[in-house]
């Protein structure tokens, strides 16, 4: 009767100021990272520990005491240990009835188990309430205290009251609890930790293999084609001239796949008429990763800058230029200046510089710190206005710096066009489309669909 109002009175809210006291099971450097943070938040901390002795790695200010002593002591457990050694809390069934059990376990693969180490600690302790959290942030973080890339907390658990004691928790050292529902989703919440950068996977993929297919494309038309048609070496174009070309083109194409998919899904939303169908899973996985297919992009455009700004150091431009002035003093010969090409060039030198500031700009709002001290009105214009301006801007600049070499003959080796010619394909198809989607008659239903009209209502599901 002792153990049950005990439990009942740790669970009622703490109307005093003082923080209500906290056992954490494990004195491994997660536990004791853990421990320290939430004592400098105010917390109470008993650690439980096979072997009760005072050690110089925990906390002065905690109290270390055997499992069953320390879990008498609080009404919440931080479960710090690997789930094989969950098997000492069965003799303790009794006493952790009723508690708030904290599991912050993550395993060494993805689904090792059946169920979830949360779940497999509550057929444990069948009458313990458990709660799953904290295993997405290290030790390490903990210690530093350097959590900006690890602030979110995902929180799940069956039990409402638990759930929301853990996340007062997690508010009060600073992090940001995320509840992800019922303890089903425990298992996903412990594969996140294992899965190496899951939204960046098809955006590398992706460009690495358009980094691999324009690198052999612009060898064949630079190198190949010059040393079988006109006996010239240009191999040494393999370490900056080829990959300057690259680096702009990938860049133009992946921001153009940032928008397409958002085209797409205005096509889809205007054939169903209804919004309120889902999307293809191709699409949505596409639509997730616009962000790094984005950030991929900007980084790439960062390699063109710099690659660009050593062009005048490089030996072979300056051999180049050395040399037409040595012929044309010789020849006694000048070269008029040509207005056209002034223009052309200062055009498409300032386009690009207005393109990449822009891009620049899209990749700063999209960082957490800036995009959370937007409202969505604000974020939606910079995102979407601005980003089809830098779309705009990116392909002018291509455009123009193209000139009439679209039309001349020895722009196409062995047929090929250049590699900036194919680059404009994707974003002349996303602009294409876009400005049909705007035009008023489908602007305007678009609009009412998206506002929750349905042209068949039985259509949606």
């Amino acid at each position: 009767m002792n153990k049950n109002s005990s439990n009942i009175m740790a669970l009622a809210p703490n109307t005093s100021n003082k923080r209500e006291t906290v056992c954490i099971f494990g004195t491994g450097d997660f536990g004791r990272a853990l421990g320290q943070k939430m004592i400098q938040s105010g917390y109470p901390i008993v650690f439980g520990s096979r072997s009760p002795q005072t050690s110089n790695l925990i906390p002065k200010e905690a109290e270390v005491l055997s499992h069953t002593e320390a879990a008498q002591k609080a009404a919440i457990i931080i479960i710090a240990i690997q789930r094989q050694h969950y098997d000492f809390l069965t003799p303790l069934a009794e006493i952790l009835r009723g508690k708030v059990l904290v599991d912050v376990s993550n395993n060494l693969k993805i689904n090792q188990y059946p169920e979830s180490n949360a779940e497999y600690l509550a057929q444990l302790v069948p009458g313990a309430k458990v709660v799953k959290a904290f295993n997405t942030v290290s030790a390490w973080a903990l210690q530093s205290g350097t959590l900006d890339a690890s602030r979110q907390v995902f929180v799940c658990g069956d039990d409402m009251e638990a759930k929301q004691m853990v996340m007062d928790i997690v508010r009060a050292l600073g992090l940001t609890p995320l509840d992800q529902g019922s303890l089903l989703a425990a298992q996903e919440i412990e594969n996140y930790p294992l899965q190496l950068f899951p939204m960046w996977k098809f955006p590398i993929f992706l460009s690495l293999g358009l980094t691999a297919f324009f690198f052999f494309y612009c060898l064949i038309r630079d190198v190949i084609y010059s040393y079988v048609y006109e006996n010239k070496d240009y191999s040494f174009f393999i370490a900056i001239s080829i990959p300057n070309r690259i680096c702009p083109v990938v860049a133009l194409i992946l921001l153009a796949l940032v928008y397409l998919p958002g085209v797409l899904a205005a096509i889809i939303q205007l054939y169903r008429g209804t919004k309120y169908s889902r999307f293809p899973d191709w699409l949505d996985k596409w639509m997730l990763c616009r962000k790094q297919l984005g950030l991929v992009a900007l980084a790439f455009a960062f390699l063109h800058v710099f690659y660009t700004l050593i062009i005048p150091i490089r030996y072979y431009v300056r051999w180049r230029t050395e040399d037409g002035i040595i012929s044309k003093a010789l020849n006694n010969k000048t070269d008029p200046f040509n207005n056209t090409n002034g223009w052309l060039s200062d055009s498409y030198l300032a386009l690009g510089i207005l393109g990449f500031f822009f891009f620049v700009l899209l990749g700063i709002t999209s960082l957490p710190s800036v995009s959370n001290s937007v409202n969505w009105r604000e974020f939606r214009f910079v995102q979407s206005k601005l980003g089809y301006l830098t779309l705009i801007l990116c392909t002018a600049h291509t455009l123009v710096y193209g000139g009439n070499r679209f039309l001349s003959p020895s722009s196409y080796r062995w047929y090929l066009p250049n590699a900036y010619m194919l680059s404009l394909i994707i974003p002349f198809i996303v602009l294409i489309l876009k400005f049909v989607l705007i035009f008023p008659c489908l602007d305007r239903q678009l609009t009412q669909i998206r506002q929750g009209w349905e042209r068949n209502p039985q259509y949606s599901e």
